[in-house]
């Protein structure tokens, strides 16, 4: 005798695939470098489209004994210097239907909001590190002598960017040379005693495998080993670190085409290294429904901000490769 089973296959039109209802978000780094723009205007004079910082400037010292009988020569106050940053307006909008938000399967109007709110985070965020990447101090290294070289107003011994290769990881020598010329140029630490170093993952790992006397690993081995269980670079040579994959990075090194040096940039921060000026706070906007049948749902974020460099000594920029990516 044979019998009939009734399975999935017989019932197909029963059997559906079915979605989970809660959407996760794209993986996301933080914000990072707009929490070093700590020079706002203290008493602006007005609205406008730039603000203008002034910074006096010391006067000469004078060494030689007064005479006695004779009364000195006035000197003159030097002009003050400015720095002006210009105020932008930034911003963003989509344009949501009725219809997406009948005919879905979840609640779409809170997650458009939450991507709505970190494009506005993200953009920011690059605009910030625009104003970061051309900072005048750089420190470079090559493959070969692994020794930091200077430019601009640091050390001399120009290093060309092109000079780069896929060798010349990051080390403690530019982690030294960073905080040393910060400290040079008399600039106030912003992190306690700590000047604020953003370095990219793959340009710590660097730093952390590191060996030797004089490396970032023999210290914690003995006295911050949870550093070295956390991966956390943590405080070294008078700075602290932030991992962030953030960290502008592109083919600008030696070699050519797919096989040329990819190269990191690490910023070092102390005071007042960049300022801030805001005529209007980011938000997100909601914005009115206009058309005929009440179908259309506009939503955005919007700004007008800007920075500038403030103290260009106050900032270093360590450019070098990665072991972990050297080219595409």
């Amino acid at each position: 005798m044979t019998n009939a089973i009734t399975g999935t296959a017989q019932m197909a039109a029963l059997v559906q695939t079915s979605y989970d209802q809660v959407l996760e978000f794209a993986l996301r780094a933080n914000p990072m470098y707009r929490m070093v723009a700590d020079k706002r205007p203290a008493h602006q004079s007005m609205p406008g489209s730039s603000v203008v910082f002034s910074l006096y400037q010391d006067l000469a010292v004078q060494k030689t004994p007064l005479n006695e009988v004779v009364d000195p020569d006035a000197v003159a106050i030097g002009n003050p210097t400015t720095v002006s940053v210009t105020i932008n307006e930034y911003g963003n909008a989509i344009l949501v239907t009725e219809r997406l938000d009948i005919y879905s399967f979840t609640q779409v109007d809170a997650g458009i909001a939450n991507q709505v709110a970190w494009n506005m985070v993200d953009t920011v965020d690059e605009v910030v590190q625009d104003v970061l990447a051309t900072g005048t101090q750089t420190i470079r290294t090559d493959g070969t002598t692994k020794a930091a070289y200077g430019f601009g107003t640091t050390p001399t011994n120009p290093l060309a960017i092109t000079a780069i290769d896929s060798d010349a990881v990051f080390n403690s020598d530019m982690a030294r040379l960073a905080t040393v010329q910060l400290r040079t140029n008399k600039v106030h630490p912003n992190r306690g005693g700590l000047y604020t170093a953003f370095i990219h993952p793959q340009v710590s790992l660097d730093l952390r495998r590191e060996t030797g006397a004089a490396a970032w690993r023999d210290p914690h081995n003995y006295s911050a080993a949870g550093n070295i269980w956390d991966a956390e670079i943590g405080a070294y040579e008078g700075a602290a670190y932030i991992e962030t994959p953030r960290n502008r990075n592109e083919q600008t090194g030696a070699g050519a085409g797919s096989t040329q040096t990819r190269v990191f940039n690490t910023y070092y921060t102390g005071q007042q290294a960049l300022a801030e000026a805001v005529a209007q706070e980011f938000h997100l906007v909601r914005g009115p429904v206009t058309d005929k049948l009440m179908r259309f749902q506009p939503m955005g974020w919007k700004g007008l901000a800007g920075w500038s460099l403030y103290r260009p000594e106050a900032l270093i920029v360590a450019q070098s490769t990665s072991s972990a990516r050297n080219a595409a």
